[in-house]
């Protein structure tokens, strides 16, 4: 007698993805909505290369997202947070000629869109990263993308900086800030940083020609002549930043889209005044490791947390008292690393 199996009822067995650990959100608030959990590692998709991070930073811009869903606006939970990375090419997708498996590379994926590179592995359009360079650890390349496109276009694609201007910086020792003096020093301007006095060493030591203290000297009466501000602060710094321009001068606002009146006030006073948000930017970033190569540009690493202190790694960013970068580094990270 034969016997013929029973297929009909026969449950093929599940092909699960590969896994990867991430931080996620299930609401919008503090650093306590941020938790550490496993979900499906992405694919990457037609030129785009799939990298596992080794490290990530900390960005206003991130805690902006957690606390509100910025640019986003949807209301709707969960926002992956991050867009710096350096780490090593995993996979290619079709038609991705810049970049193989096992190639070092950094960047700032996708923004303003969603990257979401707090996590073991992330996806990115090949022409949004480079190569790292060799003078970069994974963890000081993590903390140079955002921040430093950031600077340099705001310096140089925007107000175009030439040798012998005068360049004000505000907060100029942290993430944006401390990256701006260098690159301002590295085109020949005088560059003179706002920062507490505890600072001041570290601004000079980035090559900053004066260090003024907010909060004993009001800089808008003792700094004149300026070309160039960069207000990395937003709220009543842009309009007292008008104060100081020479004829013609400008002001960078990084921080605050909503503040109309101040265009309106610089045209009044007879200087500008734009709102400039970052753009992924490979031409930027090739840029960045150029000066980084000529050791012109060093990313200063204030801490290094893992992945899965992103929570702490908020709140200490959002204290405002962080000198240069917050990184947190995954499970992908070794002691070489750093």
């Amino acid at each position: 007698m034969t016997t013929t199996p029973n297929t009909a009822t026969a449950t093929p067995t599940p092909i699960s993805a590969p896994q990867m650990q991430a931080v996620t959100q299930a609401r919008f608030g503090g650093p306590e909505v941020l938790r550490l959990t496993t979900t499906d590692r992405p694919v990457p998709g037609p030129a785009e290369v799939l990298v596992r991070i080794h490290a990530t930073a900390v960005n206003p811009t991130d805690v902006w997202h957690r606390a509100t869903g910025g640019l986003a606006g949807t209301g709707v939970p969960p926002v992956p947070l991050g867009w710096d990375l350096s780490g090593t090419v995993e996979a290619v997708g079709i038609g991705v000629t810049l970049f193989r498996p096992g190639d070092e590379v950094f960047g700032m994926p996708r923004h303003p869109a969603p990257a979401g590179t707090y996590a073991e592995y992330a996806t990115s359009p090949a022409r949004h990263l480079v190569h790292k360079p060799a003078a970069l650890d994974h963890v000081a390349a993590a903390a140079l993308p955002l921040a430093g496109l950031t600077a340099w276009q705001a310096l140089v694609d925007t107000a175009d900086v030439q040798p012998g201007q005068r360049v004000l910086v505000h907060a100029a020792a942290g993430g944006v800030g401390h990256l701006a003096v260098q690159i301002a020093k590295a085109r020949g301007a005088h560059v003179i940083g706002t920062a507490s006095a505890a600072k001041h060493g570290f601004v000079r030591s980035l090559g900053a020609d004066e260090a003024v203290d907010y909060r004993t000297t009001d800089f808008a009466e003792a700094v004149s002549d300026v070309d160039v501000v960069v207000d990395t602060i937003g709220g009543a710094y842009g309009p007292r930043s008008l104060r100081t321009l020479r004829p013609g001068g400008l002001v960078v606002s990084l921080a605050s889209p909503a503040e109309a009146a101040l265009a309106d006030e610089a045209r009044r006073l007879g200087v500008r005044a734009v709102f400039m948000a970052v753009e992924a930017d490979r031409a930027g970033m090739q840029a960045l490791v150029d000066l980084v190569e000529r050791g012109e540009l060093r990313p200063h690493v204030a801490e290094v947390l893992p992945l899965a202190q992103a929570a702490e790694a908020h709140g200490r960013s959002q204290s405002g008292r962080t000198q240069g970068k917050i990184v947190l580094t995954t499970a992908a990270y070794t002691p070489a690393d750093a």
